[in-house]
């Protein structure tokens, strides 16, 4: 496999995050994704390099959760990444309000008082959600992810607490029935295959 080199910056104090105690943290990230990760702890950057029996998607992958735990994941939520039905969603605050204090608001309304809101949204939506710097980032399957982001959305455009909570118990609602509903059809699907 041609040797990929890909490099990601890093916010100076969660450096030392991804590099973990006694690099730890780096050697878990290296092993998981079958890259090479050189830290630059100067320049404040990540070079991930494939390894040769790397999947193409390896330095992807590592981009993926370098990018998680830049955004404020700790490195066992990012390195949920690893899965190839889990996804990061980053919603970059500074592009919709370029104001602070605009961004300290609706930050403050996604955290709420001592974390609650955020720790609903997670529960509901069954993902993971880091408010870090401008950004809002969130880890989860692909149709929770949609469903987190959404409601992050509404707390953006200024809909109530009460609002959100009720689409995300819905949708939790709608999801559990959709697995329910496929969980349902698989036994279906293996007498079918079995008859021919």
């Amino acid at each position: 496999m041609k040797n990929i080199i890909e490099a990601i910056r890093i916010p100076k104090e969660r450096v030392g995050v991804v590099i973990g105690k006694g690099g730890e943290t780096k050697a878990i990230i290296e092993q998981a994704t079958h890259t090479k990760l050189t830290v630059d702890s100067e320049n404040n950057t990540v070079m991930i390099e494939a390894s040769e029996d790397a999947d193409p998607l390896s330095v992807w992958k590592a981009k993926q959760i370098l990018t998680a735990i830049a955004r404020g994941f700790s490195p066992k939520n990012a390195l949920k990444l690893v899965d190839d039905d889990v996804f990061l969603d980053v919603i970059d605050l500074k592009s919709i309000f370029p104001s602070e204090k605009s961004q300290i608001r609706i930050k403050g309304r996604i955290i709420g008082e001592k974390g609650k809101t955020r720790k609903i949204i997670e529960e509901l939506s069954e993902t993971k959600i880091s408010v870090y710097g401008d950004t809002v980032a969130i880890i989860g399957e692909e149709e929770e992810v949609k469903i987190a982001k959404k409601a992050v959305e509404m707390f953006i455009k200024g809909l109530s607490h009460a609002t959100v909570y009720k689409y995300l118990s819905k949708m939790k609602q709608e999801l559990k029935q959709k697995k329910y509903d496929l969980w349902e059809r698989t036994p279906e699907l293996k007498e079918e295959n079995k008859e021919r």
